[in-house]
């Protein structure tokens, strides 16, 4: 924490002399008053203004990095154009100092590291220059790290571990190229998007719901590993199926299914996954030879209920790569850092509020219709009253109206450099 001046301390001590003063005339004029004089020092100007200064400016830091723009707006092309006008000056002045990963800095210690932090931040304004370049690891260096983690996409907690420190030292000018190579897919998409429309980033793993030009939801999503990667498309919500079905696609057949049965062969029974041939017959696990080269040709379809592989829901929408959006019993993954942990298709946390977003114009289908149904346990396919169109892209950097840039690791490495790739 900053060390307060002669004349902050002059301040408080005269604010705390009258708030005393104040309480010990309520004190003698009786309990309710007392109450009300304590009730006005804690409602005091004078005490809110110590929170803007000190505390509370770090808490606060975070939240400055969210918009309700929608990446893919035509705001944020001019947002983007902005912050190469600014990073080229940052490049032009010399960038940024590289910040030794030598200790894991936290709120509270005072090493020689972190002055070269504070230039660091500084530099790419996270942290106002005012706050001077000592050693001390105060509540504005908290605030600003907060406030570098949440634009990187990384847990805001103030510490600085291995993903803030890979983070931090990307240079400016490659900052500046991953600005100027996503400006190029933001123009890319410059066109009327829809009235309401969904946009699903991969590299940040999340989800827009964005209704007029404002974003109305966002949903942190599970996108495909590196080696199964979600496509880029785009598309129409058609369909929202309800306690579905799960049928597995050939890919996690072979890789994945296959080689569990031959480790234990009650996988499918214990899963409630039941096999089907071509002409609807169900097929007895046993009957099949799990040590051949290639998968059976078969159906293998997960019935609903609790375990199954989509939870509560399958959004649908026509695509030629077989994926679409899902729930997911399994909701800690939505807490993990790295969240491209699915074989293409996307999980969504908090789906049921999707669900009722999309099916807001569609006759009968309000939140409570849409919980009754999937507490029934039965497989209900509802059609759109008005497909809502939906967008997979590829965003690893963009802006918002206040000047805050936000970068993402290049996931799929389709920037260029291997310096943006993830780790």
């Amino acid at each position: 924490m900053k060390t307060p001046t002669g004349l902050d301390k002059l301040n408080r001590r005269r604010f705390l002399a009258r708030a005393a003063g104040a309480a010990a005339m309520a004190s003698a004029a009786g309990p309710a008053m007392a109450q009300t004089a304590i009730e006005a020092i804690i409602n005091a100007p004078q005490r809110g203004s110590w929170d803007d200064q000190f505390d509370a400016k770090s808490s606060r830091s975070v939240a400055k990095t969210a918009t309700r723009h929608p990446i893919s707006s035509a705001d944020t092309i001019g947002f983007v154009e902005r912050a190469i006008f600014d990073y080229q000056d940052i490049v032009a002045r010399g960038g940024w100092p590289y910040v030794p990963p030598v200790k894991k800095l936290r709120m509270g210690v005072s090493e020689p590291e972190v002055q070269v932090l504070r230039q660091r931040l500084i530099a790419s304004g996270d942290l106002s220059a005012n706050t001077g370049l000592s050693n001390a690891f105060d509540s504005y260096v908290d605030g600003a790290v907060k406030k570098f983690q949440a634009r990187h996409g990384l847990p805001p907690d103030g510490v600085l571990g291995n993903y803030s420190y890979q983070a931090l030292n990307v240079s400016a000018q490659v900052r500046l190229g991953q600005l100027e190579t996503n400006l190029v897919r933001l123009r890319s998409m410059s066109g009327f998007l829809g009235d309401r429309y969904v946009m699903v980033n991969i590299p940040a793993a999340q989800i827009e719901a964005v209704e007029n030009g404002r974003v109305v939801l966002r949903h942190t999503a599970i996108v495909g590993k590196i080696d199964r990667q979600t496509p880029i498309l785009n598309s129409k919500i058609h369909e929202i199926i309800l306690n579905p079905y799960w049928t597995s696609p050939r890919s996690i057949i072979e890789k994945d299914i296959m080689p569990l049965m031959r480790k234990d062969p009650t996988y499918l029974a214990r899963n409630n996954i039941r096999l089907f041939d071509n002409e609807g017959n169900e097929v007895p696990p046993e009957f099949v030879d799990w040590n051949a080269e290639e998968a059976p040709n078969l159906m293998f379809r997960q019935d609903p209920g609790k375990g199954n592989a989509m939870a509560s829901t399958k959004i649908n929408f026509h695509n030629p790569h077989a994926v679409y959006m899902h729930d997911t019993p399994q909701q800690g993954v939505f807490n993990q850092l790295m969240r491209f942990e699915s074989s293409g298709c996307v999980r969504v946390q908090n789906v049921r509020d999707l669900n009722t977003w999309l099916l807001r114009d569609t006759p009968g289908w309000s939140r409570q219709a849409i919980e009754a149904t999937i507490a029934s346990g039965e497989n209900t396919e509802i059609p759109l009253s008005d497909p809502v169109p939906v967008y997979f892209t590829y965003f690893t950097a963009w802006a918002s109206e206040d000047g805050v840039v936000q970068f993402r690791d290049d996931v799929y490495q389709r920037d260029g450099v291997d310096e943006l790739a993830l780790r």
